[in-house]
C-alpha cells in the first residue's frame, strides 16, 4: 500500500495567511513610526488670534497657516479646563472684553503651550513684559461676543489637502498592500483550489457514474473528505452492480420453469392451451426485456461529444419514414458529452410513446441554464396527477388493459429515466393545459 503523504492541514494554511498578513501591517506601521518625521502641528498664538479679530477679516493668513473669521456667529461650547480660563483671560484682556464674553473649544487632542499663573494680574503681567504668551495648537474655536450682543468666531481654515507626512503614510501603506495582495492571493487559490477540484468531481460523478476516483490533493481535511467520498462512491457502485447482477440472475433463471411450461402446456386442453401460451410469452417477454435492461445498466459506455440537435433529427425523421406523425418544430444546435447510443435510445422511446399513446410525436430542441431541454408532446389523453411519477417506476404500465399491443412491457421510461440520470440529467411529464402530454428530457449542456 501506498504511504499517503502528509499534507498541511487547512487550519495551519489558514492561520499562515493570517499571520504573514498582520506582519506586513506591522512592517508598514513600523516604517512609519521610524522612518517618517513627526507631523508637524500648526501652532496659534494668543496675539495672532486676537489681532485676528481685531482686523475683522474673513481670512487672515498667518506664515503658511491662515484663520478664519466669521461675523454674526453663535457662541460655541466653552472649554472650562484651568489652562483654558488663563487662555481667554489673556485673550480678553489683549481685546479689552471680559473674559465671560468669550467662549473656546478645542477638538484634535489639543495641548497648551502655556503654564497658567495662580491669578489673571499674574498673567496680564507676564503678558506685559512680553515673557510668555499662551499658544494652542491643534484645532479650535473661539467666539467673542460684541456691545451688539452678536458673536465673531475665529478658527483655523480647513484644509483638504494633505501634508507631506501624511501623502508618504498612505504610500507606504499602498506599497505594503501591493507586496501583501499577491502573497493573498496565492495563498487563496492554495485554498480553495482542492475544493473546487472536489465540486468539479462531485458534478462529474453525477453526469457520469462510473467516473474515476478523486486524487488526493490538498490539506489533511480535503483528503479526508476526498477519501470518505470515493469511499461512498465505491460502496454506491458495488451495491448497484450487486442489485442489477441479482436482477439479471432471477430473470435468466426464470427462463428453465417458463421452458418447461411450454412443454406441459401441449398436454392441456385446447380451450386453455392458447391463453396459457399467450401469458407464457408475456412473461419471456418481460424477462428478455428486463435482462436487455440490467445488460445495458451494466456494461460501461464511452462518452464523447454528440451533437444532440443531429441525433433527435434523425430520430424524428426514421419515425416519420416508418409513418409515424413525427415532426421537428424547433431545434438549437447543441453539443453535449454523452452515450450517443443510449441518448437515441432515450429520444427513440420517447417518440415511440408520444405517437403510440398520443397519436402524434411534435418535439422541440432548447438550451439553457446549463441543460439541453428535449421537449416530445402528443395529444393523447395525458396521465393523472398522481400516476406521473410512477410510470417510471420498472414494469409499471399505465394502459388499463395492460395487453403487450398498447401497453408494453412497462421499461420504456425506466429506461429513458436512468439513460438521463446516468448523464446527470432526469425525465418528467406534463400534462399540456389544452390536453396531451409533454416529456422533457434535461441533460447538462
Amino acid at each position: 500500500m501506498t504511504k499517503k503523504k502528509t499534507a498541511t492541514p487547512l487550519f495551519l494554511q489558514a492561520l499562515g495567511l493570517i499571520l504573514a498578513t498582520l506582519a506586513a501591517a506591522w512592517l508598514a506601521s513600523g516604517v512609519v513610526i521610524i522612518l517618517l518625521p513627526q507631523p508637524v502641528i500648526d501652532i496659534y498664538r494668543v496675539g495672532e488670534v486676537a489681532e485676528s479679530l481685531m482686523t475683522g477679516r474673513g481670512v487672515h493668513a498667518i506664515e503658511g497657516r491662515t484663520l478664519v473669521v466669521k461675523h454674526g456667529a453663535g457662541p460655541v461650547r466653552d472649554d472650562n479646563g484651568a489652562r483654558a480660563v488663563q487662555f481667554k483671560e489673556v485673550l480678553a484682556a489683549r481685546l479689552g472684553v471680559s473674559e465671560r464674553d468669550i467662549t473656546l473649544t478645542t477638538y484634535r487632542a489639543p495641548r497648551w503651550a502655556f503654564r497658567p499663573p495662580n491669578t489673571a494680574s499674574a498673567a496680564r503681567a507676564l503678558l506685559r513684559d512680553n515673557r510668555v504668551e499662551p499658544v494652542v495648537f491643534g484645532g479650535f474655536r473661539l467666539a467673542v461676543r460684541r456691545a451688539d450682543g452678536s458673536y465673531t468666531r475665529v478658527e483655523p481654515a480647513l484644509s483638504l489637502q494633505l501634508d507631506s507626512w501624511q501623502s508618504r503614510t498612505l504610500l507606504i501603506y499602498f506599497l505594503a498592500a501591493l507586496v501583501v495582495s499577491p502573497l493573498a492571493w496565492l495563498f487563496t487559490r492554495r485554498l480553495t483550489a482542492p475544493i473546487v477540484a472536489f465540486a468539479k468531481a462531485a458534478e462529474r460523478l453525477g453526469r457520469d457514474p462510473r467516473a474515476p476516483p478523486l486524487a488526493l490533493k490538498g490539506s489533511s481535511e480535503v483528503n479526508d473528505a476526498v477519501e470518505a467520498f470515493n469511499n461512498m462512491q465505491g460502496r454506491l457502485g458495488r451495491y448497484v452492480e450487486d442489485r442489477t447482477a441479482m436482477i439479471g440472475a432471477i430473470a435468466h433463471d426464470l427462463r428453465t420453469p417458463l421452458t418447461r411450461l411450454r412443454f406441459r402446456i401441449e398436454s392441456a386442453p385446447e380451450e386453455t392451451r392458447a391463453k396459457l401460451a399467450a401469458d407464457i410469452d408475456q412473461m419471456d417477454e418481460m424477462i428478455s426485456a428486463a435482462l436487455a435492461f440490467v445488460r445495458d445498466a451494466s456494461q460501461p459506455a464511452g462518452r464523447a461529444k454528440v451533437e444532440l440537435s443531429s441525433l433527435v433529427e434523425s430520430v424524428i425523421d426514421e419515425a416519420a419514414e416508418t409513418g409515424a406523425n413525427a415532426s421537428l418544430s424547433e431545434s438549437e444546435r447543441v453539443v453535449i458529452d454523452g452515450d450517443s447510443l443510449a441518448l437515441r435510445r432515450l429520444v427513440t422511446n420517447l417518440v415511440d410513446n408520444a405517437v403510440k399513446y398520443g397519436g402524434v410525436a411534435r418535439a422541440r430542441l432548447s438550451s439553457g441554464g446549463g441543460f439541453a431541454t428535449v421537449e416530445i408532446e402528443d395529444d393523447g389523453p395525458g396521465v393523472k396527477p398522481e400516476e406521473l411519477e410512477r410510470v417510471f417506476e420498472p414494469f409499471y404500465r399505465h394502459e388499463p388493459s395492460r395487453s403487450r399491443e398498447t401497453g408494453g412491457i412497462g421499461l420504456g421510461l425506466a429506461v429513458v429515466r436512468s439513460i438521463a440520470r446516468a448523464h446527470g440529467g432526469d425525465v418528467t411529464l406534463h400534462n399540456r393545459p389544452g390536453g396531451g402530454l409533454v416529456a422533457r428530457a434535461m441533460l447538462p449542456a
